[in-house]
This record gives structure tokens, sequence and C-alpha cells, in this order.
């Protein structure tokens, strides 16, 4: 009789999701690369110091990987440069995830800080649109006109296509909104791009495609 031999074991090695995109126009030049299964390290250069800060928020809450070289025409405003980081972190995210086979598609997050509370929903759906309800307190944080925090994550979400909704529920001091917006974006980000172990290799829609 024949004694049933054990299966060989089999090593799944998932393939790495990074990507570099480098995107040059009269306004802006900027380089960025990325690995979405990183451990939030990064290396960000946009002259514009808060800015900086709300990327590295990205980086380290996301658990991405992420460097952010930015030349542009700050002798003008912050305007070009914080909407076309935008488009170009969106485009690299975009590379990045590929089909978006076995991602789990959908995360949410809500994060505090002090009085400031705010909640940020996404949905992989390669349907681009932005959905975002934040009144800020204060016109300017540093050197970042509070304005622009919209045209950075519409730049994100026409490139990466992705559903959007931010909201802030509450805050008084601009700083504490902004900073709650962005940690609670990179939280609601890296639940999106989680793999799903139930879902290994399936496409996260009954369409079949994303």
């Amino acid at each position: 009789m024949n004694t049933p031999t054990a299966p060989e074991s089999v090593t799944a090695v998932a393939e790495a999701r990074t990507a570099q995109v480098q995107r040059n126009t009269a306004e802006t030049k900027i380089k960025v690369s990325l690995n979405l299964d990183g451990s939030g390290k990064a290396q960000l250069a946009t002259g514009i110091g808060f800015f900086d800060h709300m990327l590295d928020q990205i980086a380290r809450h996301g658990l991405i990987d992420l460097a952010i070289d930015c030349e542009g025409d700050l002798h003008i405003d912050g305007h070009h440069t914080v909407e076309d980081v935008g488009i170009t972190l969106g485009q690299a995210v975009a590379k990045a995830v590929g089909d978006k086979r076995g991602i789990r598609r959908y995360g949410h997050a809500y994060v505090p800080l002090d009085e400031a509370l705010s909640r940020v929903v996404i949905d992989f759906s390669g349907r681009p649109g932005l959905e975002m309800d934040v009144k800020f307190t204060s016109g300017a944080i540093g050197g970042f006109d509070t304005q622009l925090a919209f045209e950075f994550f519409q730049g994100f979400a026409n490139h990466a296509l992705v559903t959007l909704h931010i909201d802030n529920l509450k805050g008084v001091n601009a700083h504490h909104q902004c900073e709650t917006i962005f940690k609670a974006f990179a939280r609601a980000l890296r639940a999106a791009l989680e793999l799903d172990p139930r879902a290994a290799g399936i496409i996260p829609s009954t369409k079949g495609s994303l």
C-alpha cells in the first residue's frame, strides 16, 4: 500500500509594488519614487516646509516609503508645486498598484488631534472624484496656503483614479485640521491598498476590472 506523501510547500512571492515617476513642466520638475509596502521612510524636498510635514504624515502613517523632489516656481506661489506633487504622487500610486488584484480596495479612517477630528474614505474605483468638506480657520499655515490642500487631493484623486471623501468634523486650529486630514488620508490609503489574503489574485469588483 502506497503511503501518500505530503504536498510540496509552495512559497508565494508577492510582486514589488514600487514605482518611479518623473513629471516636468514649465512650472515644476518633480521626481517621485515609492514603495507601497514600505516602513514609512520619507525623503521630501518641495520647498514648502509645512507641505513636506504633511507628506511625511502620508509616508509614516501609510507605511509607504516615499521620496519626492520638486523644483517649483515658488517665486510666484505654492499652487503649482502642491497641485503637481498631488498629480505625480497619484500617477506613482496608480503605477505601483497595477490592476488592483488582491487589494482591499476600500479604506476609511478617523483621526483626532487635540480638538480637531477628520474622516477620510477612499475607494480605488477607477473613477476619479473628490468630495472635500473642510472649513479651515486660517488661510495659511506657515508658508502653506490652506486652499492648496484641495488642489493636492484633487490632483491625487484624478491621477490615482480614486474616489475620495474628506471631511473635517471638528477643529479650531488650522494646523490641527490639516494634519488630521493628511493622517486620516494616510491611514485610509494604507487600509485600501492592503493585500487581502482571502482574495489573493482577485480583482475586487463584480465587473472583473477596476
